[in-house]
């Protein structure tokens, strides 16, 4: 039960009608796993820390560059060379003290990454290549774990929702075919400063509809983002019967 601090700081949100006291217990009760703590995943954990999320899961094995602080806002030049997952955890905490988070400072693999699948109510795909994004949705896929991913460079966004094995969901393997391509790089394509913090919000609050049941999520959908015309499209996904990770068995 929330205490008296717990109320006055989530009162704007428990106001809402939809969301109310039970949605805010719903969110100190959960646990998010955020793979990749750059450009995307500084916003999204920010924004799930503000809301009370109770239990962050950081991972990512990489350190704080100069070249990130352009856009990955959870660092800022104090942290250059020091872990992202440390750099995010004193950000969040400050943000919020009564969030509890866990780094995981390796990469992610095997059984690894489905036990800390399969303990997260939700995981963030934040990550910035689909070595690891094919990897994650396996994961979910086998622990049945709501998977909200995300994507940008240059101008460009998108999002995503796979619920596996809610009304014949799709996942990641549905929409892109696994053939070991390496994904564009912001390091090579470049990419402008508020494009990730816009779709990265977007993570935390459809991550947020999911913990809570609140409202419809993107789940069945694609939502693409072109930051040069500021226009917004959308595609309907299908679950691929054929699909080799989600798909009938043989």
């Amino acid at each position: 039960m929330m205490d008296d601090h717990q109320l006055l700081r989530y009162s704007r949100q428990i106001l809402l009608p939809q969301f109310d006291v039970e949605g805010q217990e719903k969110l100190l009760n959960s646990r998010a796993l955020i793979i990749g703590l750059g450009g995307l995943g500084s916003p999204a954990a920010m924004y799930l820390a503000a809301a009370g999320v109770g239990n962050l899961v950081l991972n990512d094995y990489d350190v704080v560059d100069l070249s990130n602080l352009q856009r990955q806002i959870a660092h800022s030049t104090e942290n250059v060379g020091e872990a992202k997952t440390a750099s995010a955890r004193k950000t969040l905490e400050r943000l919020n003290p009564d969030v509890r988070v866990t780094e995981i400072t390796d990469r992610l693999d095997g059984s690894q990454l489905e036990e800390a699948v399969a303990q997260a109510d939700v995981v963030l795909d934040c990550s910035d290549n689909f070595v690891t994004r094919f990897a994650v949705n396996t994961a979910c896929v086998k622990n049945r774990t709501p998977l909200i991913s995300g994507a940008v460079i240059r101008f460009e966004g998108q999002l995503a929702v796979f619920t596996p094995g809610i009304e014949n969901s799709p996942c990641y393997n549905c929409l892109y075919a696994n053939h070991g391509e390496l994904a564009e790089s912001c390091a090579q394509s470049g990419i402008l400063a508020p494009l990730p913090g816009i779709i990265g919000s977007l993570q935390a609050l459809e991550a947020i509809k999911v913990l809570t049941g609140v409202g419809e999520t993107l789940r069945g959908r694609l939502l693409l983002f072109d930051a040069l015309r500021m226009e917004w499209h959308q595609m309907i996904l299908k679950r691929n019967p054929k699909c080799p990770t989600c798909g009938e068995p043989a």
